[in-house]
């Protein structure tokens, strides 16, 4: 992980699926998981959701807390 991967997890938007158009912080855990058990797909999604997971798993969400109040 990058520094400039956490504000990119506000403002990338889920580009398909049930979520579509919601930003990756604001993906359900489950949905996550998910990903987590069926593979990530490849390029910056992936990568932006693997990120996120991981965030989401280890219960670490404060971390975006900051990024969230300078919007």
């Amino acid at each position: 992980m990058r520094a400039e991967d956490l504000p990119l997890l506000l403002t990338r938007k889920m580009p398909y699926g049930k979520y579509q158009g919601r930003a990756i912080a604001d993906l359900p855990g489950d949905y996550l998981g998910w990903f987590a058990r069926a593979g990530f797909p490849k390029g910056e999604l992936g990568r932006l959701l693997e990120i996120m997971y991981e965030i989401d798993h280890n219960q670490l969400g404060e971390l975006l807390l900051p990024l969230r109040q300078q919007k």
